[in-house]
């Protein structure tokens, strides 16, 4: 990345976000029935490079089943509303009711107050199970105290999801900190970790043996951690060298770790952009929560915006934009990108030529002067 003098000795480094890069197109095009938008994470095969973000506005074992089916996989936040309450749909309904603004935040504070139940854990996680696939999230700080639970309960695939994840968290004292490298030595699971900021942080978290890093701000684009803590990142730039890092991981392990963009895709061309990077799949959010069966009807906050003491995403409401076949695949009756996300995805494949989405990765890009 490039750096800058900021004033005096201080340096600061220069980044892009998605929106100041572009594709080129090449001098070879080709049909879109002959492109290719399958992945995989660890030994899972998936049709479509989507998970869905694990925010109770956002994933519900309903929406995952719809999202399995459709060839991708909704991760299930094990912090959340369906972990606390016996059956969150009343307080799901009193969330999408409510006017953005500071009694906004001040309700969902109240509603995530109630504690998270080991039993509902389980019992979530065997709902997943019933499609075939159960993946699920927890924070670092509650990785130790409840991954038994979602283990016992047939969890595939495990996503360590906060704000910002690192290799070792430390708590406070009498409680277990999460050190990655003994955790994913101990199972025999695939772990996804994120969000992650920065290359650096990126080695440390391969070499734990993360199968998958979602790259971004913890998969929240209302998060305002960089009015909160002051923290930010260009999602452009940070791919593009946590790709890089991914690169040289690979050459120094033989390991091929999954990148995962998250955090403000919001349409199929950023979508497209964050692939051409270097990530391999996207973790959806506010997509996802725009779709007729969101749990949350249309109403969206991030992971940070009920905290008790420093909330650090905005909570608002979503114009829907239809189902989610149609928000993926379409057809879309808008020219904005943000439905159809998929087709939007497989013609900037056949426009610039490439046929597989590790192809794209080495598409041309144009940086906006």
């Amino acid at each position: 990345m490039l750096e800058t003098t900021i004033g005096g000795a201080r340096q600061a480094r220069v980044g892009y976000r998605l929106d100041d890069v572009a594709l080129l197109p090449s001098r070879r095009t080709r049909d879109v029935e002959l492109v290719d938008i399958s992945w995989r994470i660890d030994a899972y095969p998936f049709d479509i490079p989507v998970l869905g973000a694990p925010l109770d506005s956002v994933t519900s074992p309903a929406t995952a089943a719809l999202l399995r089916e459709r060839g991708g996989a909704g991760v299930l936040d094990l912090e959340g509303l369906w972990t606390r309450y016996e059956d969150p749909d009343e307080p799901l309904a009193e969330i999408a009711a409510l006017e953005p603004g500071p009694q906004a935040t001040r309700r969902l504070q109240e509603l995530y107050a109630e504690p998270i139940r080991e039993e509902l854990i389980g019992r979530r996680v065997e709902q997943l199970s019933q499609h075939g696939f159960a993946a699920a999230s927890l924070p670092p700080q509650l990785v130790e105290r409840f991954h038994h639970v979602a283990l016992d309960a047939g969890l595939d695939l495990l996503v360590v999801q906060g704000v910002a994840v690192t290799a070792q968290h430390v708590g406070l004292e009498g409680t277990d900190p999460l050190d990655l490298r003994s955790f994913t030595g101990r199972y025999d699971i695939p772990v996804v970790v994120g969000g992650v900021w920065s290359a650096k942080t990126a080695i440390h978290l391969m070499r734990t043996g993360a199968v998958g890093l979602v790259v971004g701000n913890g998969g929240d684009p209302n998060s305002t951690a960089a009015d909160t803590l002051g923290i930010d990142a260009p999602l452009a730039t940070t791919i593009a060298e946590v790709a890089a890092a991914r690169t040289r991981y690979l050459e120094e392990s033989g390991r091929y770790v999954q990148v995962i963009a998250a955090g403000g895709l919001r349409t199929g061309g950023d979508v497209v952009k964050a692939i051409a990077c270097g990530a391999d799949g996207v973790m959806l959010e506010q997509p996802l929560a725009s779709a007729e069966e969101a749990p949350a009807r249309g109403a969206y906050w991030g992971l940070a915006a009920a905290h008790h003491e420093l909330p650090r995403s905005r909570y608002e409401r979503l114009e829907i934009l239809g189902t989610m076949e149609t928000v993926l695949e379409g057809p879309a009756h808008r020219d904005d990108g943000t439905v159809n996300l998929l087709g939007g995805l497989r013609r900037a494949m056949g426009v610039t030529g490439y046929e597989t989405l590790a192809r794209l990765r080495d598409a041309e890009l144009t940086v906006r002067a």
